[in-house]
C-alpha cells in the first residue's frame, strides 16, 4: 500500500514538473539576426529559416513548443478562449505564417469528468475554437485539421483540479 502511494505521489510530482517546464515561455526579444521567430512575416523570415538554431530546427514541433507554445487551456465545461490563450494563438498564427508549408492538427482534450460522449463533443468544440481563431488571424483553413480525444489522453492523472486543469487543453501538433 505504501508503495502505491509513493508511486502516485512520484507520478503527480513528475506531471507537475513536466507542465511547469512546458508552460514557461521564453522572453520575447527583438533581434536583427533572428531565425524566423515571433513577429516575422514570410517575407521577412531570414534565408536560414530552415537551419537548426540552438539545437532547435525552425518550423518543427520542437520549435513551436520551445519558442511559441503549443497548447492553450480551457475552463471547466468551456471552450471559450481566455486572453492568455488568445495571446498564445496569436503567436502560433504568426509562426504558421512564417512557415507557410507547415500543416497542423489541433487536438481537443478534456479532463476525466463527464461521459466519454460528452467529452468527445467538448474536445471537438475546443479544437474548433482554436482552429477558428487561427483562421480568423489569416492561417489558411486547409492547413489545419482537428481531432477530439475527449478524456482519452490525459497529461496528468490525479483526480483533482491540479490535474483536471492540465487536461482541459487544445494542443497544436505539427504534421
Amino acid at each position: 500500500m505504501h508503495r502505491n502511494l509513493g508511486l502516485k505521489i512520484l507520478s503527480v510530482v513528475a506531471a507537475l514538473a513536466l507542465v511547469a517546464a512546458c508552460s514557461k515561455k521564453p522572453p520575447q526579444t527583438a533581434t536583427t539576426s533572428g531565425t524566423g521567430g515571433v513577429g516575422m512575416s514570410p517575407a521577412t523570415a531570414p534565408s536560414n529559416a530552415g537551419a537548426p538554431t540552438n539545437g532547435v530546427t525552425p518550423g518543427t514541433q520542437e520549435d513551436l513548443v520551445t519558442n511559441v507554445g503549443d497548447r492553450v487551456f480551457f475552463n471547466t465545461n468551456g471552450y471559450a478562449l481566455s486572453p492568455e490563450a488568445q495571446a498564445t494563438l496569436q503567436r502560433q498564427a504568426q509562426w504558421l505564417k512564417t512557415y507557410g508549408n507547415v500543416h497542423v492538427t489541433v487536438e481537443g482534450h478534456c479532463d476525466e469528468r463527464g461521459t466519454r460522449e460528452y467529452n468527445l463533443a467538448l474536445g471537438e468544440r475546443r479544437a474548433n475554437a482554436v482552429r477558428d481563431f487561427l483562421v480568423n488571424l489569416g492561417v489558411a483553413p486547409d492547413r489545419i485539421t482537428t481531432i477530439s480525444y475527449g478524456k482519452e489522453r490525459p497529461v496528468a492523472t490525479c483526480s483533482d483540479e491540479s490535474c483536471w486543469s492540465q487536461n482541459r487543453r487544445g494542443v497544436t501538433v505539427v504534421q
